[in-house]
């Protein structure tokens, strides 16, 4: 077996960071990163591990963890001394009270707590496997970059390129650099045949600023999030939409998204949008999922969940939070938001209900309603993603009966992404019917609407920030029991879309666009709900940071 040598160099002295290596880096002395990854190489590989250091505090933390310490000289520990002769110098005197000749020495900074033990490991396997004299722990960052040569700034490159094109461009990590007894010396640590280990930009944080420190601290306390969720025809999309919405706000932590095989139009969905995905078809592949993963929270968005899916998830997680969940798994969860049910009798105490907890899109956030029009000119129709009912196929005809009726008036159908009837809904200019498919902005267009007519799902609290009065027509019985949807928050709610008649619909339609007045009254009420601190209570909840 190989005698392998870690040697950590700490110094006291840091004038840029007063006492970086003592002080606490999201809840441990800094120094404590190394020592726990040079632990792990221990344990491997039967490393020895030594700190070299002149500061008192550090020692007294490095001895409480068991570790060995060589106390640097003064001449060592000066500002203007470099590495090389403070390793040399820590191997010769290891090596001197051993007695044994070690093969490979490696050097880890203090300064790289974000460094993980796997890549570590990993590293010095590569290593011993590749018969190198020296690997350089480093990051890949290719870019357009100049110089100064006798005073003039020079290029770097010879061609202008996107950065996916351009060479290899190694920046040393300082996280650890590996290399061959013989090379040691008192002013080289590095051989000839040399190889550098690319890690990722998250573990090649080298703290020597304030901002290296700040970086690194969030990078250290981002969670890994787990969010399983479905997108089917007969579940509609939305379950997908907001789980999205919500990964994109979590953009400073870990994502995963798991879906079932099932959920065509999801898997399609989230393929776009190129967070990482995993697709199960049962249980059993979804447990192999949490040990792979082993998340730090799980946000299921699947409806109602069952007490052993939550028995499952609970033995690889310390958090799960649950969205529009009414089954017994609900009462397992840690958290459970129901933004769309208000006031229900039986419930977990853990429940956040109504409103206040819509986690609406960063777009209708940025988007200002348009002044209030008397005229009603534009009328938009729009059910979801996937429009399960084919309400939008419902509304179709009615418009086309409705035009005659109301020449001025432009109906806009906006039609979903898994909206599986697209082909019979087609822009029709002489019934003054236009059609937009999988509209990226839909806020754009509710912008210009003076009423709409929608399901009973978020749209409604979409529409209701930018204060467009609407007709409601629920795709089921369960969405039937979203409280929000009301005439006292600005909608006229005509109950489950496929049980309605048309000339109900069309009366409603009628009224409302003749009476300016009451559509604005149903706007006012609607721009008095705020949806502004929604996204920020939920964020919370998810962290369990409320």
């Amino acid at each position: 077996m190989l005698n392998i040598l870690i040697i950590i160099p700490a110094r006291g002295g840091s004038k840029r960071i007063p006492r970086k290596n003592v002080r606490i880096m999201n809840g441990k002395p800094l120094i404590l990163y190394s020592i726990e990854n040079a632990e792990a190489l221990r344990q491997s590989l039967g490393a020895d591990i030594v700190v070299s250091t002149d500061d008192e505090e550090l020692m007294g933390i490095v001895r409480n963890h068991g570790v060995e310490i060589i106390e640097r000289e003064g001449a060592l520990a000066k500002d203007n001394i470099t590495l090389d002769p403070v390793i040399h110098d820590a191997l010769l005197r290891k090596e001197k009270e051993t007695g044994k000749k070690y093969d490979i020495v490696i050097t880890m900074q203090a300064t790289s707590p974000t460094l993980k033990k796997e890549t570590l490991i990993n590293a010095v396997e590569d290593f011993i496997k590749g018969n190198y004299d020296t690997m350089i722990s480093c990051v890949n960052k290719p870019h357009l970059s100049w110089t100064e040569n006798d005073g003039k700034i020079i290029k770097n490159y010879e061609k202008r390129l996107n950065s996916q094109e351009l060479p290899c461009n190694y920046l040393e990590t300082g996280a650890f650099l590996i290399t061959k007894r013989e090379c040691v010396k008192e002013n080289t640590r590095i051989g000839e045949n040399i190889t550098v280990y690319e890690t990722s930009a998250k573990e090649a944080v080298d703290i020597d600023t304030e901002e290296d420190w700040i970086a690194a601290e969030s990078i250290l306390k981002r969670k890994k999030i787990l969010l399983f969720c479905v997108g089917q025809q007969r579940l509609g999309m939305g379950h997908i939409y907001r789980c999205l919405t919500i990964a994109y706000k979590l953009i400073g932590h870990d994502i995963l998204f798991v879906t079932d095989s099932e959920s065509h139009m999801g898997i399609e969905k989230l393929k776009e949008s190129h967070f990482d995905l995993k697709v199960v078809s049962d249980r059993k592949e979804y447990e192999k999922v949490l040990e792979e993963y082993a998340p730090d929270v799980v946000i299921n968005d699947v409806l109602d969940t069952d007490e052993e899916l939550i028995k499952l998830e609970r033995d690889h997680t310390s958090r799960i939070v649950n969205f529009e969940d009414m089954g017994p798994g609900a009462w397992l969860a840690d958290a459970v938001i129901n933004a769309l049910y208000e006031n229900r009798k039986n419930k977990p105490q853990n429940t956040y209900e109504g409103s206040d907890y819509f986690f609406i899109r960063d777009e209708f956030l940025e988007e200002k309603p348009k002044e209030f029009s008397e005229e009603c000119k534009n009328i938009m129709i729009m059910f979801g993603g996937a429009d399960p009912s084919d309400l939008t196929g419902k509304l179709y005809g009615i418009c086309k009966n409705l035009h005659p009726q109301m020449e001025g008036v432009e109906f806009h159908f906006l039609t979903g992404f898994a909206y599986g009837n697209k082909e019979n809904i087609k822009t029709d200019p002489e019934n003054n019917i236009f059609v937009h498919h999988d509209a990226k902005r839909v806020s754009t267009y509710m912008k210009q609407a003076d009423l709409c007519v929608t399901s009973q799902g978020r749209t409604v609290f979409e529409l209701a920030s930018m204060g467009v009065p609407a007709v409601v027509l629920a795709q089921n019985e369960r969405e039937a029991e979203h409280v929000f949807a009301g005439m006292g928050n600005g909608f006229i709610n005509l109950g489950i879309g496929s049980e309605t008649d048309d000339i109900t619909i069309i009366k409603t339609i009628m009224y409302l666009a003749d009476m300016p007045r009451v559509r604005k009254e149903m706007r006012n009420l609607q721009l008095s709900r705020k949806f502004e601190k929604g996204q920020e209570r939920v964020i919370k909840i998810i962290l369990n940071e409320e």
